[in-house]
């Protein structure tokens, strides 16, 4: 059985694809779970997709990846980023692998946004990709579980080859 990666999105990206477009893009939060599962099959996972507007939700559901056994975790927070002390403390209880994600560049939009405290718990922030920073968190995800015993001194400056695929992929298209 596949190990599983826990995907988890906080407050109002139930409205994605049609909150602030201009911003977020026009994807769906249904589209972005299939886009994710897609990413996440192709390297050999499972995932669990949720959503919700409840900081206590989140907060299970992190512990929750623990009691299972998940590879890791990958939160985006939204609103919560900047002012959950409680999802903090869940991150650093359970010392899962996490990633950080955000469909915009944080530190590009308002300095209240910059304050992440999610990432004094993170292995990794990627963000400012749109909805393409889920499928680069996955590949990090994956690289991280496939060495072993996570990150080593040999590994830890080698990228895995699809994030530099996907990420080279996605400049090629910028240009």
């Amino acid at each position: 059985m596949a190990k599983t990666i826990y995907i988890l999105n906080g407050p109002n990206l139930n409205l994605l694809g049609t909150r602030e477009p201009e911003k977020y893009g026009h994807t769906r939060l249904g589209d972005l779970e299939a886009i994710c599962r897609s990413a996440a099959e192709a390297q050999g996972f499972a995932i669990v997709f949720r959503q919700s507007n409840l900081e206590g939700e989140l907060v299970s559901w992190i512990q929750e990846a623990k009691a299972t056994g998940a590879a890791g975790i990958i939160l985006n927070a939204a609103g919560y980023t900047t002012t959950s002390v409680a999802i903090l403390d869940a991150l650093l209880a359970v010392k899962l692998p996490t990633v950080e994600v955000h469909i915009t560049n944080i530190h590009a939009r308002e300095e209240f946004r910059h304050n992440s405290l999610v990432s004094r718990a993170a292995t990794g922030l990627i963000s400012g990709f749109g909805v393409e920073s889920y499928t680069l968190a996955i590949a990090a995800l994956a690289g991280l579980a496939r060495a072993p015993g996570g990150r080593t001194e040999e590994t830890a400056g080698a990228p895995d080859k699809t994030i530099s695929k996907t990420i080279n992929k996605k400049f090629k298209k910028a240009k």
